[in-house]
């Protein structure tokens, strides 16, 4: 390991290291080390990855790179055009491109425009053990990658996103066992991209929202006229604050017409918990969501629009007994087709309006709600507003508290060529009152 010393760089702070950086790139072969320090950066350091050949930039406790100028500190350009598979690598990309490494460095932006990282056109590149602060992005992927990890890094306390994917064709990426957190722009967020195999698994994504913004989320999935299919969001912890359009997990595919483009996932085993809403799914088909835990939805725990071929099982939605304050919580579903919900548990969920649930299905198609209870519920356990082929067994409704305050289980306005069936379910209060037709 080579220290950046030895190629012109002071690391006292005051001197700009930026043009040593360079020509230590442009020199080293192999691991650049830079020892403990503060390398003042006026300009970004860019990375060309064909030149240096196969490097890592590894830093020794307490290396910083404070960014004091626009665009990124760090720019890692590769030239890979191929897609994982092997017969599309380059000889050349194999030989001075492969596995480009950042690990163990701290950056600071002391500029409004000063980003962490930026990454494009890599193979297999690898981002650890780096704590990123008061930039815009911290890491910001975009062009084309592929194989990219992000583990064990703190993304803390940025203007913009602590992951973000803009305008990028990205397949295989795993962003684990991090900190994302206090991050104005979102969490992780992937825009206007092309990308496939995105896990986020083992992560603590915490406050990732901006009262200033019209929306926000922890977690932000929005297509524009690209797609984004095929990952895994597990194992984390997700919660935040009520902001203005804001969501935890957030799905946005392309269209009403073409409301496919964003799916293929599975939300498995995490908590989710204190925004405006927890998940919120808009024209996504092909969606798992199991076995979570969710709370304090302050305007809805569930809302899923325009979206098809969703299955919700074993979810818990309650309440902590040791916080004061109610949220509304409960689960919306509009103009959705080829849904599945069974061993849902929900725990003083209430609906807003004559009309309002814990569960209210408003001109859905093709529902099984299937096992499950509903406890405390205001002012219905469920209801179905001109719903076709929907059939609802075995789910107990119950009011526990004294007074009652549910009106009835279940409110039912059929119309239209609907078909309501309710086979065995078990409903506590009154009879379901029924609207026109």
């Amino acid at each position: 390991m080579v220290p950046v010393q030895q190629f012109g760089a002071v690391g006292n702070g005051h001197a700009d290291d930026t043009n040593a950086l360079r020509n230590a790139l442009g020199q080293a072969r192999g691991d650049l080390l830079f020892p403990r320090g503060v390398y003042r950066l006026t300009e970004t350091v860019e990375v060309p990855l064909a030149e240096c050949g196969p490097l890592s930039l590894r830093g020794a406790g307490g290396a910083v790179l404070r960014m004091e100028g626009p665009g990124p500190a760090l720019r890692l350009v590769g030239t890979h055009a191929g897609t994982a598979a092997p017969a599309s690598v380059q000889p050349g990309v194999y030989e001075r491109e492969r596995l480009p490494t950042l690990d163990g460095l701290e950056i600071v932006g002391a500029h409004p425009q000063a980003d962490g990282v930026r990454i494009e056109g890599t193979f297999k590149a690898i981002l650890t053990r780096l704590f990123i602060r008061e930039c815009r992005h911290a890491v910001h992927l975009t062009s084309r990658n592929r194989d990219v990890i992000i583990s064990d890094c703190q993304l803390y306390h940025n203007r913009g996103c602590g992951v973000i994917l803009e305008d990028v064709n990205l397949h295989q990426i795993n962003v684990l066992g991090s900190h994302l957190s206090y991050n104005a722009g979102g969490g992780i967020k992937v825009l206007n991209s092309e990308v496939r195999n995105l896990q986020i698994t083992g992560n603590d994504i915490e406050y990732n929202y901006d009262l200033e913004a019209e929306q926000s989320a922890d977690i932000w999935l929005e297509t524009g006229e690209r797609s984004i299919r095929e990952g895994t969001i597990a194992s984390n912890t997700i919660q935040a604050k009520p902001s203005p359009g804001g969501a935890n997990i957030r799905f946005v595919g392309q269209s009403a017409e073409t409301a496919h483009k964003v799916g293929l996932f599975s939300i498995v085993g995490n908590l989710i918990s204190n925004q405006e809403v927890n998940l919120h799914l808009k024209w996504a088909r092909g969606v798992v969501v199991s076995g979570n835990t969710l709370y304090s939805g302050h305007r809805r725990s569930v809302i899923a629009e325009e979206s098809s071929n969703l299955v919700f099982s074993g979810n818990l939605w309650d309440h902590n007994p040791d916080y004061p304050g109610d949220t509304p919580d409960g689960l919306t579903f509009r103009h959705c087709r080829a849904v599945t919900l069974t061993g849902l548990h929900l725990d003083r969920a209430r609906g807003e309006g004559e009309d309002g649930a814990a569960v209210l299905l408003d001109r859905c198609e093709d529902v099984l709600l299937r096992g499950g209870q509903i406890l405390d519920a205001s002012p219905h356990g469920m209801t179905l507003l001109d719903c076709r082929h929907c059939r609802i067994e075995g789910v107990h409704i119950r009011d526990r508290r004294e007074p009652p305050q549910m009106r009835a289980p279940a409110l039912l306005r059929r119309g239209g060529e609907n078909i309501l069936r309710l086979d065995g379910s078990e409903a506590a209060g009154p009879a379901p009152p029924t609207g026109p037709d």
